[in-house]
């Protein structure tokens, strides 16, 4: 028998390789007949190039690098041989993430992805062909101008003068010069469908997490900067669902990178081969931090979920806390909250692989039961 253990993070508790393999310790204690796969999965966000590296047995390097305030800093990233190129698996938190800032008072009027761009530079500087980008986890609202600058990019004021690449000097903007020489094919994992502009844009609707306080100042900059940019490169990604991702990334990476917006789970499923993977399992095995009705409309578990059903697999889930479970359990065979309810959940995040394992082990005989004698869902 073959289990399949394509797992998201427990946001805060357990990264996703971890709870990959605390669920194969607890099978191969429980049902020592079962074939592990690990395949952690993500969705674009912070874990996406733990999860895929991990998959892809990929390799790991460091670069030095910049934090959103400009702090040196040392970001990791993902190197993946294919059988016909080199890519580099990363995440823009590495560098530029909120996380890495939260001991600072936050001000998105100078916060760069200026570290990103450093990041981005090291990779092709080694040879890669291709660049997978997770972009969750921002602190930035720049729309990208720090990581352009990074990479050749310059911002000229009227007089020709470069402008420092920040947010509050784009209202200054009278040029954009790119580099010469061409960039390698970038795929940007994103979820987020929200455009750069107007009241479901980057500004409005993530803007005051980052420390947003006058929206309309960063609204008129991301404007013109748009305005821009479509003279002077000849794109208008303004509009593009996905173009608000990361405080306006998702615009920079299209705009001055010719870079693709795709679904994060569905880039990922390719990338690690997931589909492959369900169909020669018994079962799958899935969850994240916690399942509720978001989770129906389109995040990691659901999307693994929905494969499994449709290759006609067995499905099981653990998470943290688990709501709307009557809407969950018409898409999942099993589902198992790991964290007693009596327990804190500030205990509970911290003991959070302690209680995964304890769950699977208490789930083994449901487990066995779905392998079997699993529902056909071919049909």
């Amino acid at each position: 028998m073959r289990i399949l253990i394509a797992i998201d993070k427990f946001k805060g508790s357990i990264p996703a390789t971890e709870a990959a393999q605390a669920i194969a310790s607890a099978l191969n204690e429980t049902l020592p007949e079962a074939v592990c796969d690990l395949c952690p999965v993500a969705d674009g966000g912070e874990g996406t190039a733990e999860a895929v590296v991990t998959a892809l047995n990929g390799e790991w390097c460091e670069t030095a690098t910049f934090d959103a305030q400009n702090r040196p800093v040392t970001a990791r990233y993902g190197l993946v041989p294919t059988a016909d190129q080199l890519e580099a698996i990363m995440e823009m938190s590495a560098a530029s993430g909120l996380a890495m800032v939260s001991d600072l008072p936050l001000n998105p009027a100078t916060a760069s992805t200026h570290g990103t761009g450093l990041m981005l530079q090291d990779a092709m500087e080694r040879g890669v062909q291709r660049i997978v980008i997770g972009i969750g986890g921002s602190a930035t609202n720049d729309a990208g101008i720090g990581m352009a600058a990074a990479l050749g990019f310059r911002f000229l004021d009227a007089s020709g003068a470069p402008l420092e690449p920040i947010i509050a000097n784009m209202d200054r903007l009278a040029r954009i010069e790119p580099p010469e020489g061409e960039f390698p094919e970038i795929l940007v994992a994103c979820d987020v469908n929200n455009p750069l502009l107007g009241p479901h844009g980057c500004t409005q609707v993530y803007g005051k997490q980052k420390g947003v306080a006058d929206f309309e100042f960063f609204e008129n900059r991301l404007l013109h900067l748009a305005d821009i940019a479509k003279r002077d490169l000849g794109v208008d990604h303004r509009d593009v669902p996905g173009a608000g991702a990361a405080g306006g990334l998702g615009f920079g990476l299209m705009a001055f990178f010719g870079a693709k917006l795709t679904s994060g789970f569905d880039l990922i499923a390719d990338l690690v081969h997931l589909r492959k993977r369900v169909a020669a399992a018994d079962l799958v095995i899935t969850g994240e931090g916690r399942l509720d009705a978001q989770t129906l409309h389109g995040k990691g578990p659901m999307g693994v979920a929905d494969m499994a059903r449709e290759l006609g697999k067995p499905v099981a889930a653990f998470a943290g806390a688990i709501e709307a479970e009557d809407q969950l359990r018409t898409r999942f065979d099993l589902l198992c909250a790991i964290k007693p309810r009596e327990m804190p959940l500030a205990e509970a995040m911290q003991r959070g692989t302690e209680l995964l394992t304890a769950a699977v082990i208490a789930q083994s005989p449901a487990i066995r039961d779905l392998l079997t004698a699993p529902i056909d869902r071919a049909q």
